[in-house]
């Protein structure tokens, strides 16, 4: 009579949607497979490095608290000794200003002694100092990866 199928029983119908199955299949699989190579490579973010050169020891005046703004950083030197301080709030990272006494935050008013303590404002903690030593060019090289104690100077 009048039979719709030749002679290896598949419908059309039934044809498209085995094959809409496989490729529905071999879509999954091939993004299995391409999650799982790059679950293999690293997630690396290259930053830049934390130590910088500031200039020679001689181009700083005795008695300076010097900016440093691409580095966000005051270089203070007292006679033969420097100390870095860096100039980021310890509240929300915004940059310090130079006062009379010491420092001021001028974006929410938190307000830094000249050694970096806190003495008002919401700030949770003091800023940080930085370690300073001499690089083999004879130039100031500080390291904001290391952080060290307020009393810790380096001398010429």
């Amino acid at each position: 009579m009048n039979d719709p199928t030749p002679g290896n029983g598949v419908s059309r119908r039934a044809f498209f949607q085995l094959s809409l199955g496989w490729l529905a299949g071999l879509f999954a699989f091939g993004a299995s497979a391409v999650a799982a190579v790059r679950f293999l490579v690293p997630n690396v973010l290259f930053e830049p490095s934390e130590q910088f050169k500031a200039d020679k020891p001689e181009d700083y005046p005795d008695g300076s608290v010097t900016f440093l703004e691409d580095e966000r950083v005051f270089l203070i030197r007292k006679g033969n000794t420097f100390r870095c301080l860096s100039a980021v709030c310890t509240h929300l990272g915004c940059t310090v200003n130079r006062a009379e006494n010491g420092f001021h935050c001028p974006c929410h008013g938190s307000v830094f002694d000249d050694q970096g303590t806190v003495k008002g404002g919401p700030a949770p903690r003091a800023l940080t100092w930085f370690l300073v030593t001499l690089s083999k060019d004879g130039r100031l090289l500080i390291d904001k990866g290391q952080p060290t104690a307020p009393e810790q100077y380096f001398v010429l």
